[in-house]
C-alpha cells in the first residue's frame, strides 16, 4: 500500500477537499494586495484629494475576504468526513493484509496505528503544502508588482533551505525507522502488563524522538536566521531606497510576513514527509 494508491482510490473526496484548500488560500493571499491601495485611498479621501472613490475597492476586498472565510469553513467541515472514510478503508486492508500473511495481531494493531500518520498527512500536511506554497509563490509575486529587487533577495532564501532539506533527510531517515519500530513493538509490550517492561521500552523510544526534535530545532533556527537576513534587506529596499505610500508599504511587510512564516514552517513538513516515507516502505513489506 502506497500513498498513491491511496490518493487514487479517494481522489473525488481529497480533490473536493484541496479545491477548498486553494480557493481559501488564493483569496488569502490576494487580501494584502487589495487592502493596501484600500488604505490608500481612504488617506486620500481624507485629504480630499479629487477623484478619489473608495466603495468600489471596499467592495471587492470585502467580498475577497468573504470568499476566504466560506472557503475556509466548509473546509473545515467536511475535511473530518472525507479522511475518516480515507482511513476506515486503510485500516481494513491493512487488517486484510496481516490475515493473508499470518502476522502477529500485535504487530498488525501497531501498524494499523502507524498507518494514521498517512491521513495525518493527507487531512494536514498535504493542505499545509498547499497553504504554504501558495503562500510563497504568491507572496514573491506581491513583492515583485512593487519592487523585484524585494521579490530577488527573498528567493535567495531557497538556498539554504535546500542545504537544510539534504542535511536533515540524511540524519533523519535513520532516526525514523528506529521509532516506528519501537511503535510496532509497543502494543506486544503493553500486553505483557509488565510496568518495568513498558517503562524502559517508551524510554528507549524517547531517544530517536528527542534526536528528531533536535534537528527539527536547527533546521528551524537555520532556516530563521536567513529569513532575518532577508527581512532587513527588504525592509532598507522598502523604507530607505523607495518612496512607498502607507498602504504599499503594508501590503509589502504584509506579503514579507506571510513569506517568512510560511517558509519558517518546512522543518515541521520535512519531518512529516520523511516519517511518511518510512511507514511507506514498511507497509509495502511482503510480511504485510
Amino acid at each position: 500500500m502506497q500513498l498513491r494508491d491511496i490518493i487514487y482510490r479517494h481522489r473525488l473526496g481529497i480533490i473536493v477537499a484541496l479545491g477548498l484548500v486553494a480557493v481559501e488560500n488564493v483569496a488569502w493571499i490576494a487580501e494584502p494586495g487589495l487592502f493596501g491601495p484600500l488604505i490608500d485611498r481612504m488617506i486620500d479621501q481624507n485629504n480630499h484629494v479629487a477623484g478619489v472613490v473608495v466603495l468600489p475597492a471596499l467592495l471587492v476586498w470585502v467580498g475577497v475576504f468573504a470568499l476566504n472565510t466560506v472557503a475556509g469553513s466548509a473546509r473545515r467541515s467536511i475535511d473530518p468526513r472525507i479522511f475518516r472514510r480515507v482511513f476506515t478503508d486503510v485500516a481494513a486492508e491493512v487488517t486484510d493484509r496481516a490475515r493473508i500473511n499470518k502476522v502477529d495481531p500485535s504487530v498488525a494493531a501497531g501498524r494499523i496505528t502507524l498507518s494514521q500518520e498517512y491521513i495525518t498527512f493527507l487531512q494536514y500536511r498535504v493542505p499545509e503544502l498547499f497553504e504554504q506554497g501558495i503562500a510563497v509563490i504568491g507572496a514573491l509575486v506581491g513583492m515583485a508588482i512593487y519592487d523585484i529587487r524585494i521579490a530577488g533577495i527573498c528567493f535567495l532564501v531557497v538556498f539554504p533551505i535546500l542545504l537544510v532539506k539534504r542535511v536533515y533527510d540524511r540524519r533523519v531517515d535513520v532516526l525514523q525507522i528506529e521509532v516506528h519500530n519501537g511503535l510496532e513493538e509497543a502494543v506486544e509490550v503493553v500486553r505483557s502488563l509488565d510496568s518495568a517492561r513498558v517503562r524502559a521500552h517508551f524510554d528507549r523510544l524517547a531517544v530517536p524522538q528527542r534526536r528528531i526534535a533536535d534537528y527539527g530545532a536547527l533546521a528551524f533556527g537555520s532556516v530563521r536566521g536567513s529569513l532575518l537576513v532577508i527581512f532587513v534587506a527588504v525592509l532598507y529596499v522598502g523604507i530607505d531606497l523607495d518612496d512607498f505610500t502607507t498602504g504599499r508599504l503594508y501590503t509589502i511587510v504584509s506579503y514579507l510576513w506571510t513569506f517568512i512564516t510560511s517558509t519558517e514552517y518546512l522543518p515541521d513538513l520535512l519531518e512529516s514527509w520523511s516519517s511518511l516515507k518510512e511507514i511507506s516502505g514498511r507497509l509495502q513489506r511482503q510480511e504485510i
